[in-house]
C-alpha cells in the first residue's frame, strides 16, 4: 500500500510540473502585428539571429515597450546561447535595420521597407565556392512599376554613363536581349537582384528628397551589375553603403 501511495504522488508530482509549463496569456503576452509576424518568417535570419530576435521581442514587446534596455546577459538567459554569440548576433540584427538601437536600448524596427536583409545563395555551380551574400528582398518589394521590363527597341546610343563600357562594340552586340535581364535598356541591363538593389536605393532617396524624379532604372541596375562583377561586390554591402551616405548627407546620394 505504501509503495502504491508513493507512485500515485510521483505521477502526480510530475503531472503538476507538466501543467506548470502549458503556455498561459495570464502569464503575459507580446503583441506583435501580422504584417511584422509575417515579415519575420520570410525573413533570411540565421538560428541564432532569430533567436535573439525573438528574446529582444519579449524583452521590449513582452513588457509593452518599444525599446528597453536590454544586456547580453538577459539575451543569453532567454537563448540559451553564450553571452559572446548573442552580442553577435544582436549587433547583426542592428546592421540590418531589423532592431533599432538608441544608446544602450534596443528594441524592433517596425519600418519593414528601412530592413536590408542579405540571403545567401549557397554555392556556385561553376565554382562550388560559396556565394557571396546578397541582398536579395530589401522590403518593400515593389513589383508594380518594373514587371520585369525588357524594352528592346533598338537605340543608337549604346553606351553607359557609369560604365565604362566599350562603345566600339558593334551595336547589334549590345542590343542582344540578355536572358538573365529583368530590365534592359539598350546595352543597359540587369538582374532582378540588381533591379530590387536599385529600386530599394531609390526608396532611400526619396526619403531625403521626396520630389526626386525616378531614375533610368536600367541605367541603375547596370551599375550595380558591373559593380558586381568587376569590383567584386555584392548587393547587401552596396546597399549599406548607400543608406550611410545618405543618411550622412543632404547632397546627391550617388553609389
Amino acid at each position: 500500500m505504501t509503495n502504491t501511495a508513493k507512485i500515485l504522488n510521483f505521477c502526480r508530482g510530475n503531472f503538476a510540473k507538466q501543467e506548470r509549463n502549458v503556455a498561459d496569456l495570464d502569464d503575459g503576452y507580446a503583441r506583435l502585428s501580422n504584417m511584422l509576424l509575417e515579415a519575420y518568417s520570410g525573413a533570411d535570419l540565421t538560428k541564432r539571429q532569430f533567436k535573439v530576435l525573438l528574446a529582444i521581442l519579449r524583452k521590449t514587446y513582452g513588457w509593452n515597450k518599444p525599446m528597453d534596455r536590454i544586456t547580453d546577459s538577459q539575451l543569453s538567459e532567454i537563448t540559451k546561447l553564450p553571452v559572446k554569440r548573442c552580442n553577435e548576433a544582436k549587433l547583426e540584427l542592428v546592421r540590418m535595420n531589423i532592431i533599432k538601437q538608441q544608446g544602450g536600448m534596443f528594441g524592433p524596427n517596425k519600418n519593414i521597407s528601412e530592413w536590408c536583409i542579405p540571403q545567401n545563395e549557397g554555392k556556385s555551380p561553376k565554382t562550388r565556392d560559396k556565394t557571396s551574400l546578397k541582398l536579395g528582398d530589401c522590403y518593400p518589394s515593389k513589383q508594380g512599376d518594373t514587371k520585369d521590363t525588357i524594352t528592346k527597341e533598338k537605340r543608337k546610343d549604346y553606351s553607359s554613363e557609369n560604365s565604362g563600357e566599350s562603345s566600339d562594340q558593334p551595336e547589334n552586340d549590345l542590343s542582344v536581349v540578355k536572358p538573365d535581364a529583368a530590365i534592359q535598356s539598350g546595352s543597359k541591363w540587369g538582374t532582378a537582384e540588381d533591379l530590387t538593389a536599385a529600386e530599394w536605393m531609390f526608396d532611400m532617396v526619396k526619403t531625403i528628397a521626396p520630389s526626386a524624379r525616378k531614375p533610368n532604372f536600367a541605367g541603375w541596375a547596370n551599375d550595380i551589375r558591373l559593380m558586381r562583377e568587376r569590383d567584386g561586390r555584392n548587393h547587401r554591402d552596396m546597399c549599406v553603403l548607400f543608406r550611410w551616405h545618405a543618411r550622412t548627407t543632404s547632397g546627391p546620394v550617388t553609389c
